[in-house]
């Protein structure tokens, strides 16, 4: 039986450390490129389509917002937070505003002692992109654990998402079963990264899939 996420719910948005709501939850975060799919991603994983808003405008989102989640095997429950991180490689906000947007995220991965995941969510039709391997290079360094989901599945036909999958792994540098392909459309992948964030976070007796 596979991990299910019930009562998803909206906590805060921060553009600062002050903002940040202390409730004491281990954090998931995700992170990636402007319009990668990242409220989609969280929409699908907690089934619920409006709970992260989408923006057809890249890099719309400036704020960290946080919702909090409770996984549930059978009689087990487990509450957790999601972090959808604003976006990163939009080319349309000017240099200093990017510049400000990055160090507050970049501090906010560097500070926050709750943080157990991070997704980094990169586009399946277009692979890993400059911004892309930058940041990823970024989070390795800094030794956070780093897991990339490979978003959009759904655009690609199904001959095509394996060597997507590897693409994106050999740009990385990383075997491609640390890559986790993913459909908003579909569901496809979502039970496996439900387990891959119970797995991590150290919640014993999810399936293995």
């Amino acid at each position: 039986m596979p991990w299910e996420i019930i009562n998803p719910h909206y906590v805060a948005s921060a553009v600062e450390r002050g903002q940040v709501p202390e409730l004491g939850l281990p954090e998931v975060a995700f992170i990636g490129r402007s319009n990668v799919g990242k409220s989609s991603l969280i929409n699908s994983l907690c089934r619920f389509n409006n709970l992260a808003r989408s923006s057809g405008q890249p890099g719309k989102t400036r704020t960290q917002n946080y919702f909090q989640v409770t996984f549930r095997l059978e009689q087990r429950r487990e509450d957790l937070m999601f972090v959808d991180l604003p976006g990163y490689g939009y080319a349309h906000v000017g240099k200093e505003e990017k510049r400000q947007l990055s160090v507050r995220v970049r501090e906010y991965l560097a500070t926050l002692p709750r943080l157990r995941l991070i997704f980094q969510l990169i586009d399946i039709r277009h692979g890993p992109l400059e911004s892309d391997l930058e940041v990823h290079g970024w989070l390795r360094g800094k030794g956070f654990p780093v897991a990339v989901v490979a978003t959009k599945a759904d655009k690609l036909t199904r001959s095509k998402v394996k060597p997507g999958v590897q693409q994106i792994a050999k740009k990385l540098e990383l075997e491609d079963a640390y890559i986790l392909a993913h459909s908003a459309t579909s569901g496809e992948g979502r039970d496996v990264i439900l387990d891959y964030i119970a797995r991590t976070v150290g919640w014993n007796g999810s399936d293995t899939v």
